[in-house]
């Protein structure tokens, strides 16, 4: 596989995409919505947040993708258009209507997506302002743009793509996504839009998709909170040529992997870019009896506002890790277990282990701080990304809609 510099979701062939300013965000001169579409008819899948409390677009696109089909997905940041009654499954609807008539594509293959504030009503008039320039302005080199126009608390845009070859075929996967609080599993404050040019039937892709979100994006968490808008989207448009992919073949592996590697790139961007954050924390869980009992670990550790805030200051202590590893709920014996920070052993047999003090809090001044627990207990493993937990984190919550 190839990384794609500077890759985004136009990879592909025969996608586009475009960002726009429609006004959404008061006084504000940032794009706000995105719009990515296919030249044709794709296979279609999407991952959604398991918040009991749900958007209208999540709604929305639940009744659209029955048929594992679409053709373009149009997204919004500013507002969530979430916790809005009948009024907001109406906008949500007028949002894929006015894309269709755009395009000259059913509404029921535009999927929509929102993001922001919660609670208030979309101002239509700058919605449809925004959609009139992206349908406009759609480039087979706007990818850029729309990963800017999903941007919320977001410092910077986050995209990525690769390519590989899939039997005689040479097949791109892109992505972009937006995420930097209220990021935790399942999955996060997020958007993610991943495309491909493989042939993909809509079964297989929904398969793959569940388990890289499960891999990468459902491994992230900044502050714990979990959103009432997480969608991840893919798009599988077949315009690589070559035969449908079947299931359990070494092809649908090959193109697994891609996506996963994708959305893996996008979930660490995500968790880099965490509110307020200096550091990104990766979390990697060895030696454990299940994958699930990995992340289990691995996601506590990550949660714990006391890890975070040391990591933040530079205090390996070692017994914040412990506390979050214990009550995981994952049977683990802490005789046996191992703890290593920026590659330093810290615990180990039942107690911590003697380290050099200044040499590992100058470590700790690093942007990438690992942390890798060997549970001792089998051969499965998962990485969790997380990030510090600083002073501008509340500053950013407490004035987000002041």
């Amino acid at each position: 596989m190839d990384v794609i510099a500077d890759g985004n979701v136009c990879a592909p062939r025969g996608f586009r995409a475009a960002g726009a300013l429609g006004g959404i965000k008061a006084e504000s001169t940032k794009l706000d919505v995105a719009l990515v579409a296919s030249d044709r008819i794709a296979s279609a899948a999407a991952v959604y947040t398991t918040n009991r409390v749900q958007a209208a677009p999540l709604h929305l696109c639940r009744e659209y993708l029955q048929d594992g089909k679409a053709h373009v997905v149009v997204l919004n940041s500013g507002n969530a258009n979430a916790c809005t009654g009948d009024q907001g499954l109406d906008n949500a609807r007028a949002m894929s209507v006015q894309v269709g008539q755009g395009l000259g594509v059913r509404n029921e293959d535009v999927l929509v997506c929102s993001t922001g504030v919660i609670g208030v009503q979309l101002d239509m008039e700058a919605v449809q302002k925004g959609i009139a320039g992206v349908l406009s302005g759609l480039q087979d080199d706007g990818g850029d743009d729309a990963a800017v126009a999903i941007m919320t608390t977001d410092t910077k845009p986050k995209t990525s793509a690769l390519s590989l070859k899939i039997g005689d075929e040479i097949v791109h996967v892109g992505g972009m996504s937006k995420g930097s609080g209220m990021i935790a599993p399942n999955m996060a404050t997020m958007l993610g839009v991943i495309t491909t040019d493989a042939n993909v039937p809509p079964d297989l892709l929904r398969e793959i998709l569940s388990l890289a979100v499960k891999r990468s994006f459902n491994c992230i968490t900044v502050d714990g909170d979990m959103s009432t808008n997480d969608t991840v989207i893919a798009l599988a448009n077949g315009a690589a040529g070559g035969p449908p992919l079947e299931p359990n073949t070494s092809s649908s592996a090959a193109l697994a992997e891609a996506i996963e590697m994708v959305c893996r790139d996008l979930a660490r961007q995500i968790a880099r870019d965490g509110e307020g954050a200096t550091k990104l924390v990766s979390i990697e869980v060895v030696g454990a009896a299940s994958e699930d009992e990995a992340r289990q670990v691995g996601l506590s550790v990550a949660n714990s506002n006391l890890v975070k805030t040391a990591v933040f200051g530079r205090d390996p202590n070692w017994g914040r890790i412990l506390c979050a590893m214990g009550y995981a709920g994952v049977p683990m014996d802490p005789q046996n277990v191992a703890v290593y920070l920026c590659d330093t052993q810290i615990y180990g047999s039942g107690s911590g282990l003697p380290f050099n003090h200044k040499a590992l809090v100058e470590a700790m001044s690093a942007a990438d701080i690992p942390i890798v627990i060997d549970l001792a207990s089998g051969t499965a493993r998962a990485e969790i990304f997380t990030c510090d937990l600083s002073y501008d984190y509340v500053r950013i919550n407490a004035e987000y809609t002041t």
